[in-house]
């Protein structure tokens, strides 16, 4: 071998190790960076069998083949109706392969919907718990490790929409209650001006704490009780020293009454709710104010004002988890997941059009008398239990809308190709603006109505839609009845009335003189098409409506003291209606004595 040869030989071994020896010093940083970016795969097994643990370390690089054999396993397991097994299994995945989004989707899933609706009914805090631990494993673990996964986006958003939104489940009440309750004491009363003071609120522990009258509120509460040490859960104590003073000392609460009515009371109270926001429901206040001023409820005194969207409600949750699935993990492009997220919005924002209103009744655990009649306090249990009751809020309609018209939009190239995602989006938007007419019509809201009317007009032109605005009401509403017997006349205005009688008992006065007009049309329908009155026997809307009334006061399904209510605020607010079902009762009474 020739000297240059030797040379350019010795060269390449020197530099080589020179290179070997400078990344291998490198690879102490590398790993911590990995490991600080969360970007470690091969965590070990926690609970795991000695053989299972044993493999996962001694295939190494192979483990993906044990995770494709585990993967098999809780699938069959799953299809067997071993829920528990399977989840267990699922935990050792997604231990071994954190990236793999399908699995957290499988586990969420397999919590929320199998392993809940395995336990009976009679048992909804044990079924809401398992509800709770599918999406706060997606929430806290599975989209933290797999931030640009819309799958998992969109099962969480699923969850809130479906499970605890919609009454597939027996206990779905139960779920929106806790979840209600939960969201209460953060979001119950907020308005356009709270949202603001949430964003504008420090981030974290070291920001505010810095402003010395917030540092003495601190340290006199942790003179006060020493729960209030752990800095870690210093916020979620103080909130629930707001909400439950008898779980601490009684000199902490004191502290708050020395602070009461000051700045920094009001200050540190807002920065709390938006930590805990922020940390606890992974919730970013930016975000919500911009769900707030484009899916909230338009203001009917302002239509350019949109007020804030109820938080505790489950659709709410559902459209804030779709629309960050679709800003963080969206491609603008066809795709099945990036679709049904899109629809999640849709079909969330539909909800709470027809259920998006939350009334929370208050229920003594005991009420002996007759609800016609007056209960002494004294009768009333301290034990009081609470009750949730959904309606329609009509004034979600123009958010529906306006989503509806921007996802036809963004999907329009679809048109192009062999799918029926773009017709069945127009469909959905025709039948829900058709609904929408009708009701904002029957609620008084014929301006509102008009302007739908129009806008259906314009977009389906379609000969049903070439009448005027009351003759395609008209036309609905004989659409609505036409499958309905006469017999089933009596029946449809009772409940119609009924439902007044609810809103009326929970002050939304408007629909509940919406629902009465309803009634009254249905009942003239009836007339109208029916005049032989003998033969069709259809009683006089006066004794339906006092009838609806009865029905409701004895209802079990709603509290006593709501039906008690009600009752008192007819007498002493509309004493003429009092009077007429006075009068009705006795010709009632009258005629049943005859008929004996």
């Amino acid at each position: 071998m020739r000297l240059r040869d030797t040379i350019i030989w010795f060269v390449c071994i020197v530099l080589a190790v020179s290179l070997f020896v400078a990344a291998g010093m490198q690879l102490d940083y590398i790993n911590s960076q990995r490991k600080q970016m969360k970007l470690i795969t091969n965590e070990p097994l926690q609970n795991a069998p000695p053989s299972l643990a044993f493999a996962t370390v001694a295939m190494g690089a192979f483990r993906g083949l044990l995770v494709d054999m585990l993967w098999l396993r809780a699938d069959k397991l799953k299809d067997q109706g071993e829920f528990f097994d399977a989840k267990q299994i699922a935990e050792w995945i997604t231990t071994l392969q954190p990236r793999f989004a399908t699995v957290w989707e499988f586990q969420a899933w397999n919590m929320a919907y199998n392993i809940s609706a395995a336990i009976p009914a009679t048992q909804p805090d044990e079924r809401w718990r398992w509800v709770k631990n599918g999406y706060e494993l997606l929430r806290d673990q599975g989209i933290p490790l797999n931030p640009k996964s819309i799958l998992l986006y969109h099962e969480l958003a699923r969850i809130f929409q479906h499970k605890m939104g919609s009454v597939s489940d027996d206990a779905h009440k139960y779920y929106k209650l806790q979840l209600a309750m939960a969201m209460e004491p953060l979001l119950g009363s907020a308005d356009n001006q709270y949202f603001e003071n949430l964003v504008k609120a420090p981030s974290d522990w070291k920001q505010i704490i810095k402003d010395p009258n917030i540092a003495s509120l601190v340290a006199a509460l942790k003179s006060a009780d020493k729960t209030f040490d752990d800095e870690g859960d210093f916020v979620s104590n103080y909130l629930s020293l707001r909400q439950n003073p008898a779980r601490f000392n009684p000199d902490a609460f004191k502290v708050i009454d020395n602070f009461r009515g000051t700045e920094t009371i009001g200050k540190f109270d807002i920065f709390a709710r938006a930590y805990y926001l922020r940390n606890t429901w992974k919730l970013d206040p930016v975000l919500m104010q911009q769900l707030n001023k484009t899916y909230g409820p338009v203001d009917w005194n302002d239509p350019n004002t949109h007020l804030p969207l109820d938080w505790r409600h489950p659709d709410t949750h559902a459209i804030y988890w779709a629309v960050k699935g679709l800003q963080v993990a969206g491609k603008k492009e066809f795709s099945a997941a990036e679709i049904n997220t899109d629809r999640i919005v849709g079909h969330s924002l539909q909800d709470l059009f027809r259920n998006g209103k939350i009334f929370i009744y208050d229920v003594p655990a005991e009420i002996s008398s007759d609800p016609c009649t007056q209960t002494p306090q004294a009768e009333l249990s301290k034990a009081v239990r609470k009750e949730i009751f959904l309606r329609p809020d009509l004034r979600m309609f123009e958010s529906y809308n306006e989503n509806a018209l921007a996802k036809i939009e963004k999907y329009d190239y679809l048109k192009d190709i062999k799918t029926g995602s773009l017709q069945s989006l127009k469909t959905g938007h025709r039948n829900m603006l058709k609904n929408a007419i009708f009701s904002l019509y029957q609620a008084g809201h014929i301006q509102q109505a008009q302007k739908i009317y129009d806008q259906m007009r314009e977009l389906y032109p379609q000969d049903e839609f070439k009448v005027p605005l009351v003759v395609f009401v008209r036309n609905r509403l004989r659409e609505e009845l036409q499958n309905i017997t006469i017999d089933n006349a009596k029946e449809i205005v009772q409940m119609m009335l009924r439902e007044s009688y609810f809103r009326y008992a929970m002050h939304d006065d408007d629909e509940a003189f919406g629902r009465e007009k309803m009634a009254k049309e249905v009942y003239d329908h009836y007339r109208s098409v029916y005049p032989d009155e003998d033969r069709i026997n259809l009683p006089d809307l006066a004794l339906l409506r006092y009838l609806a009334l009865m029905d409701f006061l004895n209802d079990q399904t709603y509290p006593p003291n709501m039906r008690l209510a009600l009752y008192n605020r007819i007498k002493l607010e509309r004493p003429e209606l009092a009077e007429q079902l006075k009068k009705q009762e006795e010709q009632f009474l009258k005629q049943l004595e005859q008929s004996k």
